[in-house]
């Protein structure tokens, strides 16, 4: 196992072709504060530029929460005494957002108690969420005076549709995790002795699969999301798919195949 050091607020390990992240402030439920947001920025460039990584997993210290979401003490005061500060910040925040969306393996969120505010954000650009049945969910922004950032009103949308984005942000409420699977924001609900059981169960099939076809259909998936048509997605997913038809893994499992038969 390899332990990227120099972290403040997380641990990066990676073994067997399993990268795993973890937040370390479970005293303030691994709220995210700039320090964090910079120790995950490094955290997944690091990941990038090792293509031998074939799945992250990212959970939080401790069973009460996965991350509680942005430190609120970090946007005291008026908007005079945070401009440009704020708004660089909040771009900040939006690429590190976007990092799981685009990194080249699958990272599923192993949310272990609760997934509120900007913790639910990072969540949404996972490619997967699994979650303790006893966790809970919210985005709780209008409680403080302020609306949903980092593209999440986008991605929200995108994943439970407009009706259920708007009622989770206008309410400022909190759902469950039964709610959570059934609205279609994490893949699975478990008990919390199933979790590391099931988590472990979908990263051993991502290894057992081609796994650049895997992290090529990722690719594929997400081009679609963004493509805005069938025909654009289809021109993107049709390049790809040559890519992948044109590796030795494709022809070695596709031989492996046939000679099963």
């Amino acid at each position: 196992m390899v332990s990227y050091s120099a972290y403040e607020s997380i641990t990066l390990d990676v073994d067997n072709g399993v990268a795993t992240i973890e937040f370390h402030r479970p005293e303030v439920y691994n709220a995210l504060n700039n320090e964090v947001m910079l120790d995950l920025s490094r955290a997944f460039d690091e990941i990038q530029l090792n293509r031998d990584i074939d799945v992250v997993v990212i959970t939080g210290e401790g069973e009460d929460a996965f991350s509680a979401g942005a430190d609120i003490s970090q946007y005291a005061g008026t908007a005079d005494e945070h401009d440009p500060l704020q708004r660089d910040r909040q771009e900040l925040f939006y690429e590190m957002y976007q990092k799981p969306y685009d990194c080249h393996a699958p990272v599923i969120a192993k949310i272990n108690g609760y997934c509120v505010g900007g913790g639910l954000i990072f969540a949404m650009y996972c490619d997967l969420r699994i979650a303790v049945d006893d966790a809970k969910f919210g985005v709780p922004t209008a409680n403080i005076g302020q609306i949903p950032t980092g593209g999440s009103t986008w991605r929200a949308v995108e994943l439970v549709g407009e009706a259920k984005a708007k009622e989770l942000v206008y309410t400022a409420g909190m759902i469950d995790a039964d709610e959570a699977e059934r609205i279609g924001l994490v893949n699975h609900a478990v008990p919390r002795e199933e979790l590391d059981e099931t988590v472990d169960g979908i990263v051993d099939g991502i290894q057992d699969t081609g796994r650049g076809a895997v992290k090529n259909s990722k690719r594929a998936i997400n081009g679609a999301v963004r493509a805005g048509s069938l025909a654009g997605a289809r021109e993107q997913e049709a390049e790809i798919w040559w890519e992948q038809f044109a590796t030795d893994e494709r022809r070695e499992l596709v031989d492996e195949f046939n000679e099963g038969q």
